[in-house]
């Protein structure tokens, strides 16, 4: 993955249909869930894990301007956003039933001349 997504789950719209709100993934979002369920599917486990487990999840983004490699990125997108979308498509790809099995969580945001999502999965 060349390009982690920058969207996150927090982006969906409303609209108002019949006086009613209507929620809706714009067509950004849509791509990044695409783009994650197509990685993340290649990965997948042949079981699901159906017990709690902890989650090692780093979030490197491509380098820019005057960042190092491997330096923190403390800039948007937020990492408690980034999660919620990656969680649900690992539960979407069968990692496991529901992803309050997570019970442990380390998402770390770096800057890195290798771009990518690095997953590390422990059951408890």
């Amino acid at each position: 993955m060349k390009k982690p997504p920058t969207i996150t789950h927090q982006q969906k719209q409303v609209t108002i249909v019949n006086d009613k709100p209507v929620f809706y993934e714009p067509d950004e979002l849509k791509a990044a869930r695409a783009m994650l369920m197509a990685h993340l599917g290649q990965h997948a486990p042949k079981r699901a894990y159906v017990g709690p487990v902890r989650l090692l999840v780093k979030w490197c983004f491509p380098l820019k301007g005057q960042h190092q490699d491997g330096e923190y990125k403390a800039t948007k997108p937020d990492i408690d956003n980034s999660q919620k979308l990656l969680f649900d498509c690992m539960t979407a790809c069968g990692y496991w039933k529901d992803d309050a099995l997570v019970a442990s969580l380390i998402a770390e945001k770096f800057w890195a001349a290798l771009p990518g999502i690095y997953i590390r999965i422990e059951e408890l």
